[in-house]
């Protein structure tokens, strides 16, 4: 059941089902048509995120438990609203072991358990291979107590008939092996998301491993609690498309939107059952809108100017090639053991240059044939003196396009793209932070209003339950911070002057970090000294340039952690911050406010992050998890409701209006939002417009608002209406074609025919 939009939110301890459920009323009346929560099965304890599952057979309890969650079901359907839940099918926690019975079973029992087929493990290469230890020869901290393995805080199952002798004799004879963490990257014989070892894939192309997972949320969605499901991470994956047919066989009627994260130009696998992906790539679409392409050389000799390389592809191969030869080494190692007739040295390499190489995050062979092509021809041109190895491994892939080999290769070239792009180069190539997002691309300097209208207009004609979307748990900063940033392109010669001279006074010993510093600095003001020094510490580590999270530089992140207060407690570099945020902050509002209003109105199914309602500056995680403040929302939402147009200002109000009216009228009136027409201004400012037409509505946002200013404003500019009468939505008055009029209190409109 398609929603007409979705509300997210970050469920945890301190924010229950119950807690969910008294918000009800609020969503309501703010216009959603949609409840859309994080993760809501059992989780490691205390965790705030829910994607390290430990149960996926209840209701996780630290939320309330199953009769909690049955009432926030019930109260939904009372209130109209669907329940959309987020699901994790690729894997499992087990950083504490015995919080998850069926890797605890595993552990003690080994090939013989149950739920060995459960979790993707080369039994082949003989026990569990677990790296918990500080060091290998640390076993002497092991104690026995009763029938568990003890090592400091971590528990171990002792298997039946083992538990006589030392410690280390008993350990010696387990299903598993206890090594020293470093080893796992390079040793590790089960497959994991990513580099994290403590969450463990788990194999739901196997029908029994995927009704044991999946049984308890499909008979939420059989008896009605559950309309919709979103699915986490499908390129991690054995079998995307035979999972997706899976899931929608057990939830016919329910709307399936996938995290699929779409390269410029990709498209969703066409034989998916699914509604569409969670909206990455209308992000990317719509936050291109508000860059202007005139700033990128300046901004692109800022970096250059500063020690940062500016090279795009250069820095991302780079860090694509630290992923496969330092992080997923045991990955590529049990991929290249697949290859045939190849000695292990040259596989190896084959296998790490084709998926360094992939122009995409993986192919679904056959579908998507041209990726998998594209990759073998760049992996044999870096690497000539591969080619034979290289041409094995494509003649097997696609002799046996379903075999292990290829399933293999095809799975782990996501993590490598991910690993190497979103979670490296993004924090390595800084040049201008507002495009370094989930599925953009930072060399692509911001997208044409052609450009725009045309993935529109696709997206309506072959994906319109799509989700589209400007802020999740996972976007690097919010839609308002790179909103603001999105000004910067339109003054790169003021910015880059004012870096010069920051940088000069308080400049970070790292080129990127450096210039993202006082991005982020402008950005996300004001901000606390707290905040600002857990986000450096987190993009120090995660460029892996100075320091990483298990091979730290003291020095260089002491030096990090000092910055905010120096920065901020200098108060004439503060006050020259303040005044540059000042010139920015005004069309930094206009730019969210016009974003905002086209994701809420363009085809696709809209999702408002928790918060994100007024503004909101959070940057990545766990930043962007903080508390809402509702009660706040819920008063403002009176007044509006009340007739009150607020102006445009920090309280944010505007935006609350803004969301209201878009999303009300999308719930009340949906007939309004089929169909697409691009719709052209003319006049001198025509370029600083963006509108577009349903069926009986208009949508008109203002872009580039600084180079509009300058310019003398709209200046005679008029927006040539369809035939009738027409009233904005937004503020209640009937309006023309003049665009100095329409958009004379707020810099967006949206229009329907008629009185409102």
């Amino acid at each position: 059941m398609r929603p007409s939009a979705t509300y997210r939110v970050q469920l945890r301890p301190e924010f229950t089902f119950a807690d969910a459920a008294d918000r009800i009323p609020y969503l309501r009346r703010l216009g959603v048509g949609a409840l859309y929560a994080s993760p809501v099965l059992d989780a490691t304890p205390g965790s705030t995120h829910g994607y390290d599952v430990i149960d996926p057979t209840r209701a996780r309890p630290e939320l309330g438990g199953e009769d909690a969650r049955r009432d926030l079901a019930k109260r939904l359907r009372d209130a109209g609203l669907g329940f959309v839940v987020d699901i994790v099918p690729n894997h499992m926690a087990v950083e504490v072991a015995k919080a998850n019975p069926w890797w605890w079973d595993v552990l003690r029992h080994g090939p013989g358990s149950a739920h060995a087929d459960y979790f993707d493990v080369d039994w082949r290469r003989g026990r569990v291979l677990l790296p918990v230890l500080g060091d290998d020869a640390d076993v002497a901290e092991l104690r026995v107590d009763g029938d568990e393995l003890v090592y400091y805080e971590h528990r171990f199952p002792i298997a039946p008939g083992t538990g006589e002798g030392s410690p280390q004799e008993v350990h010696a004879r387990q299903h598993y092996e206890l090594v020293g963490w470093r080893r796992g990257n390079a040793e590790l014989n089960y497959r994991r998301f990513f580099d994290i070892t403590t969450l463990a894939a788990v194999r739901v192309e196997l029908p029994d491993v995927f009704h044991a997972t999946h049984g308890e949320v499909l008979r939420w969605v059989a008896e009605g609690d559950v309309t919709g499901l979103r699915v986490d991470h499908p390129d991690g994956l054995a079998d995307p498309g035979g999972y997706m047919r899976m899931l929608r066989a057990g939830a016919p009627e329910a709307w399936l939107v996938v995290e699929k994260i779409l390269h410029p130009g990709e498209d969703l696998p066409q034989s998916w059952p699914v509604d569409g992906t969670t909206g990455y790539d209308a992000l990317r679409e719509i936050t291109g809108l508000f860059v202007d392409p005139d700033g990128e050389a300046p901004l692109t000799e800022l970096a250059r100017s500063l020690g940062q390389p500016v090279d795009y592809h250069e820095v991302e191969d780079r860090a694509r090639r630290l992923v496969t030869d330092r992080i997923l080494v045991a990955e590529v190692h049990r991929i290249a053991a697949l290859v045939r007739g190849v000695e292990p040295e040259a596989a190896q390499g084959a296998v790490a240059e084709t998926m360094v190489a992939f122009p995409v995050y993986r192919s679904y062979l056959p579908e998507g044939e041209a990726n998998w092509a594209a990759a073998i021809a760049a992996a044999r041109a870096a690497r000539p003196d591969l080619t034979e190895a290289i041409d094995a491994l494509d003649f097997q892939v696609r002799e046996d396009p379903h075999g292990e080999l290829a399933t293999r290769i095809q799975q782990t070239s996501g993590m490598v793209v991910a690993k190497g792009t979103e979670d490296t180069t993004f924090y390595r190539y800084t040049r201008f932070a507002a495009l370094n997002e989930v599925g953009g691309s930072p060399n692509d300097f911001g997208a044409s209003v052609d450009a725009f209208h045309a993935m529109a207009a696709a997206r309506e004609a072959g994906w319109p339950g799509a989700m589209t979307t400007l802020t999740t748990h996972d976007t690097k900063r919010s839609e308002d911070v790179r909103a603001r940033l999105a000004v910067l392109s339109e003054v790169p010669g003021e910015f880059a002057a004012a870096v010069r001279r920051w940088t000069a006074r308080h400049g970070i010993d790292e080129p990127s970090l450096n210039l993202l510093a006082w991005q982020t600095l402008v950005g996300a003001w004001p901000i606390t000294p707290e905040r600002l020094r857990d986000y450096l510490d987190k993009a120090a580590k995660e460029s892996k340039l100075r320091t990483t999270w298990t091979d730290h530089d003291e020095e260089f992140e002491r030096a990090v952690a000092a910055w905010p207060d120096e920065v901020l407690g200098d108060a004439d570099l503060a006050a020259e911050v303040e005044a540059f945020v000042a010139r920015v902050r005004e069309p930094g509002w206009s730019n969210s406010l016009a974003q905002k209003l086209i994701q809420l109105t363009a085809p696709g199914v809209p999702d408002v992050y928790q918060g994100t309602e007024l503004w909101d500056f959070s940057l990545v995680d766990p930043d962007n998890r903080r508390p809402v403040d509702y009660a706040l929302r819920a008063a403002l939402l009176e007044e509006i409701e009340g007739g009150w147009l607020p102006p445009v200002d920090s309280s944010g109000a505007a935006k609350l209006l803004v969301v209201h009216r878009a999303l009300t009228l999308r719930r009340d009136s949906p007939e309004l939002f089929t169909g697409y027409r691009r719709l052209h201004a003319e006049g001198p400012a025509a370029a600083h417009v963006v509108a577009f037409e349903r069926t009986g509505l208009v949508t008109v946002a203002t872009r580039l608002p600084v180079g509009l200013a300058e310019g003398g404003g709209w200046r005679g500019t008029v927006l040539p209406l369809p035939a009738g009468e027409w009233t904005d939505a937004i503020t209640g008055t009937a309006v023309t074609g003049e665009l100095s009029e329409m958009l004379a209190r707020y810099p967006v409109a949206l229009l329907v025919r008629g009185e409102s």
